[in-house]
């Protein structure tokens, strides 16, 4: 039997995607226009998030590669033969399937769409040292280029489009977070909390996107000393009176991450702990205020440290006041370009969705021991930004159970 390194699998009509076609090829052009500016043939992108926001098609790797080749006339996603048809179903462009016959059967079909002795860009910062040598030597570029700072800094400013779905994902947050707040009472494990925000989320994306594919939605609920990281994950700590808790959602539409971060307490509050909660809280209150056209990210984080110094809680602060949001998740992408830290410089402009989400962490022994984060989702306009997050926040509100 004949068996062919690559080969083409439509099979069935187009799916709808995330985004109108005009939008993709919006993106595209934007690429092209790096490309031109860079003199590239082509560009073999590899990364989730990349070949997601270019082609709108989000792959499960499972330690097979994938790609998106995008020449001056040709956007093709490379995909695995597992997949079948599910490439080329929800792909803008075309769809060419490799095959596992034969080891590298990869690198030939992506040989195969961009040629060999081109100039070609790619993402250094996804390219492990074994698939950078077969970039190499399987393409013998005459010249290669790290492309992802370039596509990072296009993905920076929004479309319409992509704000409208952003704005849909923070209101499924919205529904996420109130599931969990009646879910929550003494005894329950922290697992059966995340569970009842899990689930509602996924049904809210599901009733507002029948033609999506669903994947990846998630909750970290913390409880205690489980608190004091952003990222700890879910245990079956059991809650208890006077826990102070962290409501975590996260929805993903389509490979588009929003997120919902509150602080809580369950049946009461403690003094010490209020005090460290309300100095948060103003901050937040503060650090939003900031989020203007024409801030700098670096001068927005220094003004926020400031506030915590005066109040002698700077030490208790463990990472950046804020972040990008658009094709990312926990696993894949970051815009690290829009990021509220000391060492980032972006300029905020109209089309930029950036969270505000101080966190003081407390460690065990002292007074109000524990993590306190609020996280709202702002998009920058021409003269302000609107905060896309409705859930409240603070004392008055999240004290429960």
């Amino acid at each position: 039997m004949q068996r062919p390194e690559f080969y083409t699998c439509e099979n069935g009509p187009k799916a709808a995607l995330p985004f109108a076609a005009e939008e993709y090829e919006t993106r595209l052009a934007g690429l092209r226009d790096i490309m031109e500016l860079h003199s590239l043939d082509a560009v073999l992108l590899t990364s989730m998030h990349t070949i997601a926001y270019y082609s709108g098609f989000l792959y499960c790797s499972f330690g097979r590669p994938y790609g998106l080749v995008v020449t001056r006339d040709r956007s093709v996603v490379i995909s695995a033969g597992i997949d079948a048809g599910q490439p080329w179903r929800r792909c803008h462009g075309e769809s060419l399937t490799y095959t596992d016959w034969a080891r590298d059967n990869y690198w030939r079909a992506v040989v195969h769409v961009i040629g060999t002795g081109k100039a070609v860009g790619c993402e250094a910062d996804h390219l492990t040292m074994l698939n950078a040598e077969k970039f190499s030597h399987f393409l013998k570029p005459k010249r290669g280029l790290d492309i992802a700072p370039a596509t990072m800094t296009q993905r920076l400013v929004k479309s319409e489009a992509e704000i409208a779905l952003i704005t849909h994902g923070a209101a499924v947050a919205d529904v996420g977070g109130f599931a969990i707040r009646d879910t929550i009472k003494e005894g329950i494990r922290e697992i059966d909390v995340a569970m009842a925000g899990r689930d509602a989320m996924e049904a809210e994306i599901a009733r507002r996107f029948p033609e999506a594919e669903y994947r990846d939605t998630w909750v970290w609920f913390q409880s205690g000393l489980n608190t004091d990281g952003a990222h700890n994950p879910v245990t079956g700590r059991v809650l208890k009176r006077g826990d102070i808790l962290s409501l975590n959602c996260f929805p993903m539409i389509s490979g588009y991450y929003t997120a919902l971060e509150r602080t809580m307490f369950l049946g009461e509050v403690d003094p010490a702990s209020l005090k460290i909660w309300e100095a948060n809280v103003a901050a937040h209150d503060y650090g939003m205020s900031l989020l203007v056209p024409g801030a700098v990210c670096s001068e927005v984080t220094q003004k926020i440290n400031a506030f915590f110094a005066e109040r002698d809680l700077l030490q208790y602060r463990t990472f950046g006041y804020g972040h990008s949001f658009g094709v990312l998740s926990h696993y894949y992408g970051r815009e690290a370009g829009l990021e509220l830290r000391e060492d980032i410089d972006t300029v905020l402009e109209p089309g930029m969705v950036i969270s505000m989400e101080p966190m003081l962490t407390l460690p065990e022994g002292l007074p109000g021991a524990g993590g306190y984060r609020e996280h709202d989702i702002l998009v920058i306009g021409e003269t302000g930004a609107e905060d896309i997050t409705k859930y409240p926040y603070g004392p008055g509100f999240n004290v429960v159970g």
